[in-house]
């Protein structure tokens, strides 16, 4: 990092929601120097967190267990309180019907997997960080 600071104390948190506990610890290892990264595996718990935490991105994976990512997306999108709440679907499916599925549901954005770590870092900090901070931020990340 360049020239910024960031006050570790108070970094945007954001949850990461994937089955693959691979997944969530390479979410982790990408953004945790940028935001406070929770994790879960499923829908049910995902849910308490966002009551619970002051989270300010969700990154969704399309494939969770009994509810899955379009579903979690809908149904957050209807609670009022989490209604301008950024929502990043991850996922494989890259087919245009897939992107119509996602936007519909009240995605804000989609990246799909294998997620590059710098196009990760570059649409997180795109919601959570000013665009100069986000610039000066992940500008020297290399993976």
């Amino acid at each position: 990092m360049q020239n910024i600071k960031l006050n570790t104390e108070v970094l945007p948190t954001i949850l990461a929601v994937d089955s693959s506990q691979t997944m969530q610890k390479e979410i982790q290892s990408i953004l945790s120097d940028y935001c406070r990264v929770l994790v879960s595996s499923n829908a049910v718990d995902a849910l308490n967190l966002i009551y619970y935490e002051k989270v300010s991105l969700l990154i969704l994976d399309i494939a969770t267990p009994h509810i899955d990512g379009i579903e979690l997306c809908r149904t957050v999108r209807d609670m009022s309180q989490f209604h301008s709440l950024p929502i990043i679907m991850l996922t494989a499916r890259n087919k245009f019907v897939d992107r119509v599925k996602y936007s519909l549901a009240g995605a804000t954005a989609y990246i799909t997997k294998p997620c590059e770590p710098q196009n990760l870092c570059e649409i997180v900090a795109q919601y959570l960080y000013s665009e100069s901070v986000a610039t000066t931020l992940f500008r020297s990340v290399k993976y």
